[in-house]
């Protein structure tokens, strides 16, 4: 790659980026019910834990699952449908005839969506601490940071994936979500530990990488989290590196694919994989 091609490349990630923090960020309403609207089920279960007269930890325990929820939700809607969205609004085609680096495409939506999930999930935590008065401990702020940037990789490197497979499916995709969204929030443990859930149940709910990441995230920021863990701090760091090599290859495989299709054949609306 030249340095005039890098410099394109950068330049259509950027653009595709703000287009997506500044565009859904216009209106407001819909970042106030993506904060406030799930901090119902989190207030819900800080009182429940508090009626039961359960530990601190468990309202923090809550607090945190809820601050992962709006990147899961950026996952699903912003990154999975949105070559569906494109192709709705027009703009696939022009995507995939132009110039443009397809990768800087999906790298673009990543960072947007990264932002945008990022000032949500830093709102629920505001309230979280400041109103309910939420105690966290972060005992490795290093160990923190390689967490949280590691569950994020994996999950935006499948929705990188899951892009072009929604894709193909076309509106049935938006039924999927919708199947999936409840499922995920209780298979990823976000309002109790994922140990409770057993071995064999906790199994099937680490495919998705925010159950792995958030179960690390609570382990060097939740004290007593040591006796509740689901894995081994550096065991769960591992799967979530192998899950971003991984999506992160498969994401460009199907992206590459449907990029030859759409130059050779001059069509995108017909199933290629």
């Amino acid at each position: 790659m030249t340095l005039t091609d890098a410099v394109d490349f950068n330049r259509a990630v950027l653009a595709r980026a703000y287009v997506r923090v500044v565009g859904v960020n216009r209106e407001i309403s819909w970042m106030l019910a993506e904060i406030f609207l799930p901090m119902l089920s989190v207030t819900a279960y800080i009182f429940l834990y508090r009626a039961l007269g359960a530990p601190k930890m468990y309202e923090g325990l809550v607090v945190l699952g809820a601050a992962m929820i709006p990147f899961w939700l950026v996952v699903l809607w912003s990154m999975a449908m949105q070559f569906y969205w494109e192709k709705e609004m027009g703009n696939l085609d022009i995507y995939m005839a132009s110039p443009t680096n397809p990768i800087a495409l999906l790298l673009g939506m990543a960072i947007g969506g990264l932002v945008m999930g990022g000032l949500r999930s830093f709102a629920v935590l505001l309230v979280g601490l400041g109103v309910f008065r939420v105690e966290l401990s972060v005992t490795s702020w290093p160990a923190l940071v390689v967490a949280f940037v590691l569950t994020l990789s994996a999950l935006f490197t499948m929705g990188m994936a899951a892009a072009s497979v929604y894709f193909v499916t076309g509106r049935k995709g938006i039924k999927i979500n919708i199947a999936l969204m409840e499922p995920i929030y209780m298979l990823s443990g976000m309002f109790f530990p994922m140990k409770n859930m057993g071995r064999i149940l906790g199994a099937v709910a680490s495919i998705v990488p925010l159950s792995i990441g958030l179960d690390a995230i609570r382990q060097v920021t939740l004290p007593g989290m040591a006796n509740l863990e689901f894995l081994p701090f550096k065991v769960e760091l591992a799967i979530l590196m192998v899950m971003t090599v991984v999506f992160g290859v498969l994401a460009l495989k199907l992206m590459a694919r449907m990029e030859r299709k759409g130059k050779t054949e001059g069509t995108l609306t017909e199933k290629w994989l």
